[in-house]
């Protein structure tokens, strides 16, 4: 029998309340703690946060990992068992709870979540994007997710000999006992031997590109000559929101047509190549905010448009892309205009898909290689478009001419002629 297979627990019957809560500390070397009922910070999350530090994970990355820890802890805090003491009963159940229970909304928030747009109904469907409105459960993604950040936790602690010897979440195995990277036949489905056990399946990501013509109309609702050279730089060199608003005025190489920024995962400074349009919008922001903000080559590039001229944050940027959105009645994202350039290059046939890779910021090919998914609204007019270059080839074809016969056969054959 399995450790802790015995327990039986009724889930239906259990309320995990939200004790607890992730502290933004300022500091450098602890960005994040998180604290328990009684405030105090659990050190062996603490430690482990200060490990992916030291790894190069950046202060995001540790506040998403932190967020799967603090859910996970709420539940043993709300079943009574210390996390070095966890169990896979407790990780079997948890899997299940957090699945089926949904998200813990916190004090004074409505709907599904923040990124929900106002009036959207939870898991709904936009009418003209098609994106799905956040739901009232956590999506595939994100409980894949949780369950990889617990299992390299406990994992962690098994290693340095500080948690349970037996970690609570494994890895996946052959129910008939098969070792791992044994021979199989070649017609058996391939199987992701590294997966966790708990891992819920998640289903291929398909871009979130923003048809051209919508992305006009939703340029034109832009107010502002900031808000047009922010879209146009984001739809031309794929950069993250994140990235752009970092760059200082020297980043910007308008007689090359480069931008500099500091790449998200490895902290390297890129230059990204831009369109014309970019530039010119950027010009324009440039010189009517000139007499008001101080000069300098190490000046933020973008700033808010009202007094005081603050560096433009990613929530300010944010609310202004989601404004315009909701005004065509549509739910993209800024993420969505990564996703939009990324598109629109890797459809190119003239552009080498490493050249996509480079741009995007890639590690692996194999990400890049996302962008090559064809929408199914693009298929169908594909589709639609041979069957009509079908038909218009077949009437455009001239019937051949009935059969005749040759008029000296026809008199040799009645006899009017000699053969």
């Amino acid at each position: 029998m399995v450790e802790g297979e015995g327990r039986d627990r009724d889930l239906s019957l259990l309320a995990v309340p939200r004790a607890g809560w992730l502290v933004e500390t300022g500091e450098v070397w602890e960005p994040w703690r998180l604290a328990d009922p009684g405030g105090v910070s659990v050190a062996a999350v603490a430690v482990f946060l200060r490990d992916l530090q030291a790894a190069g994970r950046s202060a995001a990355t540790q506040r998403s990992y932190a967020m799967d820890l603090l859910r996970w802890l709420r539940f043993l805090w709300a079943v009574g068992v210390p996390w070095d003491q966890a169990t896979r009963a407790e990780a079997r159940d948890f899997s299940a709870w957090i699945a089926g229970a949904g998200k813990q909304e916190r004090p004074g928030q409505r709907g599904a979540g923040a990124g929900a747009a106002a009036g959207a109904v939870p898991g709904a469907a936009n009418v003209v994007t098609g994106k799905r409105a956040p739901g009232s459960k956590y999506a595939p993604a994100t409980l894949a997710h949780s369950e990889s950040v617990l299992r390299g936790f406990y994992e962690f602690h098994r290693e340095a000999g500080t948690g349970p010897m037996v970690n609570p979440f494994p890895l996946a195995r052959e129910r008939r006992g098969g070792r791992a990277h044994a021979h199989r036949s070649p017609m058996e489905a391939r199987r992701n031997e590294k997966a966790g056990l708990y891992r819920p399946p998640v289903a291929r990501r398909v871009p979130r590109r923003i048809p051209d013509g919508k992305f006009n109309e939703l340029f034109a609702l832009l107010p502002s000559d900031r808000d047009r050279a922010l879209a146009a730089f984001w739809v031309s060199t794929g950069a993250r929101a994140s990235e752009l608003l970092g760059a200082t005025v020297a980043d910007a190489d308008a007689g090359q047509q480069l931008i500099t920024v500091i790449r998200k995962g490895s902290g390297r400074m890129q230059q990204l190549p831009a369109s014309p349009d970019a530039f010119v919008w950027l010009r324009l922001y440039q010189a009517r905010m000139q007499p008001l903000v101080p000069a300098g080559p190490d000046q933020p590039l973008w700033r808010t448009l009202r007094r005081p001229f603050r560096q433009l944050g990613y929530h300010a940027a944010y609310r202004m892309f989601s404004r315009a959105s909701a005004a065509l009645g549509a739910n993209w994202s800024l993420h969505d205009l990564r996703h939009t350039a990324a598109y629109r290059m890797a459809r190119d046939p003239l552009m080498p898909l490493t050249d996509v890779q480079w741009v995007l910021g890639h590690a692996r090919l194999t990400t890049t290689q996302l962008y090559l998914t064809v929408p199914d609204e693009e298929v169908i007019a594909s589709v639609l478009a041979h069957h009509s270059r079908r038909a218009a080839a077949r009437d455009a074809v001239p019937e051949p001419p009935p059969a005749r016969y040759r008029p000296e056969s026809l008199r040799v054959l009645f006899g009017e002629g000699t053969a």
